[in-house]
């Protein structure tokens, strides 16, 4: 088993706009990525675009070689570009001018009403549809009613958890995973993941993909971004690797 590794562009496209010059090129870092190893290349296009612009995502869908995921907010202004560009697949997210990064999942029970044409139009289309969600099963299930085939669950909490107070999160994502699974959808995680904390994930039995860009990037600074691609490819395969060594119990969580 292989976890799919999409690596986040958008910090690469950060640096580049707090001088306003046209390098570090994100599509170039994508190609970099790639040839590292990379499975896929995620980008957001914030409403506000404040790292990825418009001409980043036309030009990422030109030459990303792997799979493009589009994140974006469920808005009229982006399923729009979404319809145009057609990336591989969607990852609809929430979304607050004033976060420094996402914050949580989106809330795809209470959001149902609003949510379900746009969903409609994205998978009509012919687009992956992806739910970034907090690791409940509620949010698994309406997920999976909006149409979606994958979820992305939210490792935010499981990443800020220190000490003993991180093992009741990993339990919580291997149980979302689990349900996840049995309800038919592949389970993708994301938010703050390192290539350290990184590995007791990847050993969650149901998992098939993670979204890392901070913690890529931030590697990048010293020892490249050929090196860091690889570095989280070797952690996600130690984690894997504890799947035949450790047996998963009913929550989708590895019994040690």
């Amino acid at each position: 088993m292989t976890i799919r590794l999409h690596v986040n562009v958008d910090h690469v496209a950060t640096v580049r706009n707090a001088r306003g010059t046209t390098y570090p090129d994100p599509v170039h870092a994508a190609a970099v990525c790639e040839r590292a190893g990379a499975d896929g290349i995620t980008a957001h296009l914030r409403e506000d675009r404040r790292h990825i612009t418009d001409r980043d995502v036309r030009r990422l869908r030109e030459r990303v070689a792997t799979f493009f995921n589009l994140e974006m907010a469920p808005t009229e202004e982006m399923v729009q570009i979404a319809l145009e560009v057609r990336p591989d697949a969607v990852t609809l997210v929430p979304e607050r001018r004033e976060e420094r990064t996402t914050e949580g999942g989106l809330d795809v029970v209470r959001a149902a009403t609003e949510l379900r044409p746009l969903c409609a139009r994205l998978v009509d289309a012919g687009i992956k549809l992806s739910l970034f969600i907090a690791p409940d099963e509620a949010q698994v299930d309406g997920s999976r009613a909006l149409g979606g085939v994958q979820v992305e669950l939210h490792t935010g909490e499981y990443c800020h958890a220190r000490g003993e107070s991180r093992a009741p999160e990993l339990a919580r994502l291997g149980r979302a995973a689990q349900h996840a699974r049995e309800s038919g959808l592949e389970v993708a995680a994301g938010h703050g993941l390192t290539r350290h904390n990184v590995v007791d994930v990847a050993a969650l039995d149901a998992l098939v993909e993670v979204n890392i860009g901070h913690a890529i990037i931030a590697d990048a600074l010293f020892g490249g971004l050929d090196a860091a691609v690889r570095d989280m490819r070797s952690a996600l395969d130690r984690g894997t690797s504890m799947r035949s060594l450790l047996r998963p119990d009913k929550s989708g969580s590895i019994a040690r």
